[in-house]
């Protein structure tokens, strides 16, 4: 059966427009807009939208779900069922899982599993380590969305920094290659520096003076030359400094873009001053910083240095993030609360809500090259949210969906609310019920 839904104000390409989208099967069939005749049909579910915005999915381009190997923290399941929650559709996740994901077999189990068990649809990064070139190479971009390198301190070998390793990377890997940035260098003289004065039991607050603005930027400048030395697709995870900003451009369409860069929902929400009320809660690498680079991250969106909005949600335990500066876990969840969030920052005048579904949805579309998804458009997936503007809700352990069973958002009320989410037409997520039969895709690419 046909469904339509029909009435909202469609927030889709820089619009808001009253009208009415006709779904057949996986896909989009239609786009009415107001005026305009709409099938009336017997057959046709209707689904009644009348003040509420329907959205395209959001595309989350980084997320930890924590499966194989990390599975108290969350999994597959129930992080995917988190994320349909706050319409998130499709996602990419991590390699850094037990075992971590640095070989084709083990990336191809990840997806296996992900058939299974995700709500939404899906991808998987390869994770590169000094001495994998072999296997990064192979990488198939139809199907994979990239290849994740850490320059900062990591789990295991997945530390790289050898630099004949990294030149292969840059010049060889056929997909894109997301970096997380920080320079181990300093982030272990800032911590010796420290720790000398100040002894091993640090506070919180000293964090974003270990991983500091100088560690961001060294490395962010270095893959970027890197980058254009050998013409890569390089994609910079989680900006938080003011001062990386510079190493981006915002003249050219996205889809031409070499290098490019994304913020997390914490950096443009939190800043340094959070700490004292919020703990070890907003503890995340690279750390938030000053109140000066959460503004500049945020006029950066409008400006487009800044091409796509994401979460990193990597929960832990409330016992994991427990804790020193040092001890305790750095992440949080964050993907069921994501554009909620956004939503509320653009009420409050930061931003539109037609750029928030640009960045969360669009962008990453355009970015990654993904085909049929990220637009409300006919022949693409019908991955869909419908959003109340009007409808308060407030954070509580009882509505929180990933396995960690917290949020540093506990206790916010957000003035929107997610009603209905759609992945490839199918209604997975109903006013807090799921349909447990719904199953995800695993996500393509355009290569050319």
């Amino acid at each position: 059966m046909k469904k339509l839904i029909k009435d909202a104000d469609i927030v889709n390409e820089g619009r808001i427009f009253k009208g009415s989208v006709l779904i057949h099967g996986d896909l989009i069939e239609s786009i009415f807009e107001k005026g305009e005749d709409i099938p009336t049909d017997e057959n046709i579910e209707i689904i009644d939208a009348e003040g509420l915005w329907l959205m395209p999915g959001v595309i989350d381009d980084q997320v930890h779900f924590r499966e194989p190997g990390l599975t108290h923290k969350g999994d597959i399941y129930t992080e995917s069922k988190s994320a349909v929650a706050g319409g998130v559709t499709s996602f990419m996740d991590m390699p850094n899982t037990n075992p971590q994901t640095t070989t084709i077999e083990l990336l191809e189990e990840k997806f296996s599993l992900a058939s299974s068990k995700s709500f939404a649809n899906y991808s998987f990064y390869l994770g590169a380590t000094n001495t994998n070139i072999r296997e990064l190479v192979k990488v198939n971009p139809e199907n994979v969305c990239g290849v994740k390198v850490f320059l900062g301190a990591s789990t295991g070998n997945m530390l790289v920094n050898d630099i004949n390793t990294l030149n292969r990377i840059f010049d060889e890997v056929p997909v894109l290659i997301a970096v997380h940035c920080e320079d181990e260098q300093i982030i272990q003289s800032n911590t010796l520096y420290f720790s000398n004065i100040y002894g091993e039991n640090l506070g919180l607050e000293f964090h974003p003076k270990i991983r500091s603005e100088k560690a961001c930027y060294k490395s962010s400048s270095y893959v970027a030359t890197l980058a254009k030395s050998y013409h890569a697709r390089l994609h910079i995870l989680h900006i938080s400094t003011a001062k990386e900003l510079s190493l981006f451009e915002n003249n050219i369409p996205l889809r031409d873009k070499k290098i490019t860069a994304e913020v997390c929902v914490h950096h443009l929400w939190f800043s340094e001053k959070d700490y004292a009320k919020y703990g070890n809660k907003i503890k995340w690498n690279p750390a938030i910083k000053k109140e000066s680079d959460r503004k500049a991250l945020i006029n950066a969106i409008n400006n487009n240095l800044v091409d796509v909005v994401a979460t990193d949600h990597a929960p832990h335990t409330l016992e994991e993030k427990k804790g020193t500066c040092f001890t305790a876990s750095s992440g949080g969840p964050l993907v069921q609360f994501s554009l909620v969030a956004m939503l509320q920052l653009a009420k409050k005048g930061n931003f539109t809500v037609e750029k928030v579904v640009e960045k969360m949805c669009h962008a990453p579309a355009d970015l990654f090259r993904i085909k049929k998804r990220g637009f409300i458009r006919p022949g693409y997936f019908a991955d869909l949210v419908l959003v109340n503007p009007s409808k308060p809700k407030q954070v509580t352990k009882k509505n929180i969906y990933s396995k960690c069973g917290w949020s540093p958002f506990e206790g916010e009320t957000f003035d929107a609310s997610v009603e209905k989410t759609f992945v490839n037409g199918k209604l997975v997520y109903n006013n807090g019920k799921f349909d447990e039969s719904v199953r995800g895709y695993r996500l393509t690419f355009d290569v050319q």
